[in-house]
């Protein structure tokens, strides 16, 4: 499905953005990890060619403008070209209201929001000439929300307008944009989930990384050329289920 085309994929080293990476690299892409973790980075590059995918890593700051636009001319240096970029990388860091720190939340819309829009500014001006697939990494805290949530949902909930916004402003150049919301995503040992963590999901299971990846996927086919500007929420229907005490 992705023969010869390039898929940039932020934060993609450990969890969520981890199984985007490995799906499209299985699926014929040529594959850009991006990430901070430069140990796991490494290790899923090597496994991936190891078993004959074409992958590459960078690392990469997403706080720093320097960084992406290192990651956008290397990846064109050794693809030559940009099709699909996943803006997954993200920090969750919860604080009290009344202690939360400007640095804190600095921290997390710089990581969460502006590295967004950041990355997809400098991958646009390449795919201006042919056409390309924006997927920004949501969440169902942009409209759902605990205690204590303020700079995490406040960057998810920018994430679904700066959507829009960029779909609105990239469509003359065939560029899609769209957003994919997970709602609880486990990355770790499914032994560690209880049956009723998994029984208060209407799907009757917890989400695993691979609900997300399929997601993107399928957005990134350019024979969905016809969706863009949407967002797609994958939460085995949390946020549609009424809670009684």
């Amino acid at each position: 499905m992705f023969t010869n085309r390039t898929i940039i994929v932020t934060g993609g080293a450990n969890g969520i953005g981890k199984e985007i990476a490995i799906q499209f690299a299985n699926h014929g892409g040529n594959v850009v990890i991006a990430d901070r973790d430069t140990m796991n980075g490494k290790k899923l590059e090597a496994d991936l060619a190891n078993s004959g995918k074409k992958c590459l890593f960078v690392e990469t700051d997403v706080k720093k403008e320097r960084d992406i636009i290192r990651l956008v001319e290397t990846t064109l240096q050794v693809y030559g070209t940009i099709d699909v970029l996943v803006n997954n990388a993200g920090i969750s860091k919860f604080h009290s209201f009344f202690d939360l720190s400007v640095a804190e939340w600095d921290e997390v819309i710089q990581t969460n929001l502006r590295s967004v829009f950041l990355c997809s500014r400098e991958a646009a001006k390449r795919m201006k000439s042919k056409g390309g697939c924006i997927i920004n990494i949501a969440s169902t805290r942009a409209f759902m929300s605990e205690a204590n949530t303020e700079g995490y949902s406040a960057s998810k909930g920018g994430i679904l307008s700066l959507t829009h916004a960029m779909a609105a402003s990239l469509h003359p150049y065939r560029i899609r944009v769209n957003s994919v919301s997970p709602g609880w995503i486990h990355t770790g040992n499914s032994e560690e989930l209880s049956e009723q963590d998994h029984l208060q999901h209407w799907s009757g299971r917890v989400g695993k990384p691979e609900d997300i990846a399929r997601a993107c996927l399928f957005l990134a086919d350019s024979k969905n050329d016809f969706i863009t500007g949407q967002n797609i929420t994958i939460d085995g229907g949390m946020t549609r289920k009424m809670i009684y005490e």
